[in-house]
């Protein structure tokens, strides 16, 4: 998994990469240009900040948010690492992380009046638990399933969890969240028409921008 931004306005010329979900113990390791954060439990990688990051990447400068690196950019950034001693090296991840997902069954949540338990396919033969609490979830719609390691338009990142002690893999995605243009500011999922994409799908967010007519 390879989560990357760039907000040069917040953070200054730094490029956050994020590789697992954050810990409250953690070891900061800094050498040259780059600090490396690591689980102090077991030392997992969870990520690493590079400082100058645009001398590396030039084209960071027109980037805000985040970022999709590619093979030849996390290749230039693993020699950054090697450089500065580091072994834990980077991999690209192109695993789309917002796709189209059918919600087959839903249940009611065991210690919640309003939470729903739903079984979602996010692709061919894989189904999910994700626990909403939409107002307009139900059985057999398309919706955007966030898939872990998604990065919300309000730099929310999603991981496995549990709500009220039930598991959950992702998000199902409301107007809200998504900041779609035009979209309701109300409480609510976004309902994707049967023939709008295939179940599976990477979410097509530049169609999905002219779903909501133009409000007068």
């Amino acid at each position: 998994m390879l989560i990357s931004s760039y907000n040069p306005q917040e953070m200054g010329d730094v490029l956050v990469v994020i590789t697992g979900p954050d810990v409250a113990d953690q070891i900061v390791n800094s050498k040259g240009n780059v600090t490396q954060i690591t689980a102090a439990k077991d030392g997992s990688l969870l990520g690493y900040n590079f400082f100058n990051a645009s001398e590396v990447l030039p084209e960071l400068k027109s980037e805000r948010g985040q970022v999709f690196l590619s093979d030849e950019q996390v290749a230039k950034l693993n020699k950054v690492l090697t450089q500065a001693g580091f072994t834990d090296e980077l991999t690209a991840d192109y695993t789309p992380k917002f796709v189209v997902g059918y919600v087959e069954k839903i249940e009611d949540h065991p210690k919640s009046d309003h939470l729903k338990i739903t079984q979602t396919r996010v692709e061919d033969g894989k189904t999910v638990q994700i626990v909403c609490g939409s107002p307009n979830v139900k059985e057999h719609i398309k919706v955007v399933a966030a898939r872990p390691g998604a990065m919300m338009p309000s730099g929310k990142i999603i991981w496995p969890g549990e709500l009220m002690g039930v598991k959950s893999e992702g998000m199902l995605c409301g107007f809200r969240e998504l900041r779609l243009k035009n979209a309701p500011d109300k409480k609510g999922l976004w309902i994707i028409p049967d023939d709008w994409q295939e179940t599976g799908e990477a979410v097509d967010f530049e169609r999905a921008n002219t779903y909501f007519p133009a409000q007068n």
